[in-house]
């Protein structure tokens, strides 16, 4: 392939990304989404069908042509690498929902062809990412459901058992078998008529009380929070999956506005910020000294009011006591001959 073609071709598919990656692209499918699924719900009224067939027809065929045209510049965008087009999944969803309307066995048959029209609403979820969030934490959920459903079942069936032998003979219609049990306390799990069903319990045992608060802490309230739980964990999963799908797409890094920082994590910035204080307090300026400037030294106390400093004598590697000893006797035979110096003087001028 020269290079001419090749650089004909990537302008195409740059310009295919740029129309893929505009907002007015993304919103314009989503309206076209929702006016094709009016349609399919409008052409279930016999009456709109006779007036407005024709109309319900041509949005039907604007629509197709719209999302098939919106295949081709998807597919643009790859053309680089057209086998990218297919390792997105969406992208072959959106094939397969497009493309088999049009083959020759499926237009004739209309309950397969409406279905297939409806399934173009799940094209939606491609558009937002939050939608996309949504999607991937219901599949990402089925195994927790699965667990959870069979939890409830063995609930269900425990508290069917218990509730036959209570009120099985009292009520046969609710609790005559563990089948209608099992179906009067699923209806119960929405705790809808659970007053009356407790009134009514209680005019036959007493246990019904103790059954039916067990029953509705267990099943209503623990159950229920179990499910939430399983559905928010799938979703944050699913959160983090986008994110790396999306950093991987793009090469950056996506801020999660969302996540703040744990204790341990602030604790640690604190320590962080105290330890830089504490090895920035040696730097710190001097009392008095303003920083840069000279030091401000009082009258009558610099180097010419105190007099010459004294001689200092080395006294490295002597004991402490040795030094001090010295330092005394070094005193007195100065004071000494400070004072034959002053009787000189006073001799000499007498002298003279």
């Amino acid at each position: 392939m020269t290079p001419a073609v090749l650089s004909r071709r990537h302008r195409l598919a740059d310009t295919c990304q740029a129309l893929v990656d505009a907002s007015w692209f993304g919103l314009t499918s989503f309206v076209l989404i929702v006016v094709n699924s009016l349609a399919l719900g409008l052409e279930t009224y016999g009456r709109a069908v006779v007036e407005a067939g024709a109309a319900l027809r041509a949005i039907e065929y604007a629509c197709l042509s719209f999302f098939v045209l919106e295949l081709l510049v998807r597919f643009g965008a790859h053309l680089r690498r057209p086998a990218g087009f297919f390792r997105d999944r969406w992208n072959v969803f959106d094939l397969l929902i497009v493309a088999t309307p049009l083959l020759p066995g499926v237009r004739e048959n209309v309950t397969l062809l409406r279905l297939l029209r409806l399934a173009r609403i799940v094209r939606a979820f491609r558009l937002f990412p939050s939608l996309r969030v949504i999607l991937i934490g219901i599949r990402r959920s089925l195994p927790g459901l699965g667990s959870f459903l069979l939890v409830t079942v063995l609930v269900l069936y425990g508290y069917a058992m218990l509730g036959w032998m209570l009120f099985g003979t009292a009520f046969p219609q609710r609790y005559g078998t563990v089948g209608q049990a099992m179906l009067t306390l699923f209806l119960l799990l929405s705790l809808d008529g659970i007053t009356d069903t407790l009134q009514a319990g209680r005019e036959v045992t007493e246990w019904a009380v103790l059954y039916y608060v067990s029953y509705m802490v267990t099943a209503c309230y623990l159950l229920t929070n179990l499910l939430v739980g399983v559905v928010l964990n799938a979703l944050e999963e699913a959160h983090q999956e986008e994110r790396a799908a999306t950093e991987r797409t793009t090469g950056r890094r996506v801020p999660d506005d969302l996540a703040e920082p744990s204790v341990h994590q602030q604790l640690a910035q604190l320590r962080a910020i105290i330890t830089d204080l504490e090895r920035r307090l040696p730097e710190a300026p001097a009392m008095g000294r303003p920083p840069g400037g000279p030091v401000q030294v009082a009258p009558g106390d610099g180097p010419e009011a105190r007099g010459p400093a004294p001689a200092r004598r080395h006294t490295h590697g002597q004991p402490a006591g040795r030094r001090g000893r010295g330092k005394r006797k070094a005193a007195s035979t100065g004071t000494r001959s400070g004072g034959g110096k002053s009787e000189s003087s006073v001799e000499g001028v007498r002298r003279g």
